[in-house]
């Protein structure tokens, strides 16, 4: 079984690099572009289970690809919650909090890593529960805990899987191990 995991597409606020956590905005012309490309490469596999965060950028992405019809709403897949941090950009957030990390710290009035971890690992059973192929439609931070979580890392791990908008990631097994097969993949033109 693979699992696709789908970042949405871009929005303003990760052009000028705000935590979008619980403020819910649009994607950009640019972003829904980037999601009409997906549909080429999903389109090719047959689902047995879509999930999709409750945000609207994530379901217009999930809409845009093609799969928003067979979509399961799941809020494990909403973003990290910023709290004081939510608009912020990092270099705010170090005029703050000097060496501020998100996978270390979390945020005040937000979720810590522990809180992230615990709603991927609840993703993960879900999608392995089923015996055929996953595709996430979710956000930036919360699919780099999940990448870090598939293959059985702490959540901090996910300080090591950059991850852009719009780019096609993939999880798989090697041998019965849990591995990345893509991540952050290019998307054809």
């Amino acid at each position: 079984m693979d699992l696709f995991a789908i970042r949405h597409g871009e929005t303003a606020w990760s052009v000028s690099g705000q935590h979008t956590g619980t403020t819910d905005i649009p994607l950009t012309e640019s972003g829904r572009l980037h999601a009409e490309r997906l549909r080429s490469v999903l389109a090719a596999k047959a689902f047995e289970l879509v999930l999709c965060s409750p945000t609207h950028r994530a379901r217009e992405t999930c809409e845009l690809a093609g799969l928003g019809d067979k979509a399961v709403i799941d809020p494990d897949l909403l973003e990290w919650n910023y709290g004081e941090y939510e608009g912020l950009t990092p270099k705010q957030i170090q005029e703050i909090a000097p060496g501020w990390l998100i996978f270390r710290d979390g945020c005040p009035g937000g979720e810590t890593p522990a809180h992230i971890g615990a709603r991927v690992d609840r993703v993960i059973a879900r999608s392995r529960a089923v015996r055929g192929d996953t595709v996430l439609f979710a956000h930036g931070h919360v699919l780099r805990v999940f990448v870090a979580r598939w293959i059985g890392l702490p959540p901090g791990g996910g300080q090591h899987f950059l991850l852009n908008t719009g780019t096609l990631c993939v999880l798989s097994y090697y041998r019965g191990i849990p591995a990345v097969r893509i991540w952050n993949g290019p998307l054809p033109d």
